[in-house]
């Protein structure tokens, strides 16, 4: 009687298991519902918005901006560094940051990150990598939390994290202005992607964002 009732309760759980997957109509891509990590400690779960009626009411919906300084960027505004799609974004999330071995980094200003950012995101504004004459208060700091060691009066990134950099989308200069600072710092192109699709991108695929605190 209790293999019975253990059976019945396995058979429910795989029952319900199976009813949850096949109710996720809107996927990441073809067997994959969503991708859960986890980042110092917190949870993130990367999903689609399930109403395939729902539409942008925010700033990603408008289509036209001045230009400049709005202009579009190209698919690869630095030679040496590999532009990426948002299928790279979630997997660079599931197998580096979640492992400690990448950061995505927001290039945005804080006004922007503040409206909405991509989970398990790091947002370090272009502005504060600018380096005028090599000096930069915060570069140590920054560099510290990318994994680049002070060596004497330079830098050595043999240990710096990979980065992957985004901004608001195509019509953004933050993304790129952040990775020409950090090539003029040093930076190798080689531990360096760009995410061109941004938040725009992002939030029109419907794909998950949060609020950061």
């Amino acid at each position: 009687m209790m293999k019975e009732k253990s059976l019945l309760k396995s058979l429910l759980v795989l029952s319900l298991f199976a009813s949850s997957a096949l109710a996720i109509e809107v996927n990441i891509k073809a067997g994959l519902p969503y991708v859960d990590i986890n980042v110092d400690g917190k949870p993130f779960r990367i999903q689609r918005i399930q109403d395939t009626k729902h539409k942008l009411t925010n700033s990603y919906s408008k289509t036209s901006r001045p230009a400049p300084p709005f202009s579009i960027q190209p698919f690869q505004p630095i030679k040496g560094i590999k532009t990426v799609s948002e299928l790279d974004v979630i997997d660079f999330l599931k197998n580096r940051v979640s492992k400690n071995q990448g950061i995505l980094l927001d290039a945005r200003m804080p006004k922007w990150n503040r409206a909405g950012t991509i989970p398990a995101s790091t947002n370090i504004p272009f502005s504060i990598l600018a380096s005028k004459n090599g000096n930069n208060p915060y570069i140590e700091k920054i560099f510290g939390l990318l994994g680049v060691e002070k060596k004497g009066t330079s830098w050595n990134f043999d240990k710096a994290q990979m980065l992957l950099v985004f901004d608001n989308g195509p019509w953004c200069q933050q993304g790129v202005r952040a990775m020409q600072n950090l090539v003029k710092l040093g930076y190798p192109k080689s531990k360096m992607l760009y995410y061109r699709g941004g938040m725009q991108f992002w939030q029109i695929l419907g794909l998950s964002t949060i609020i950061p605190k």
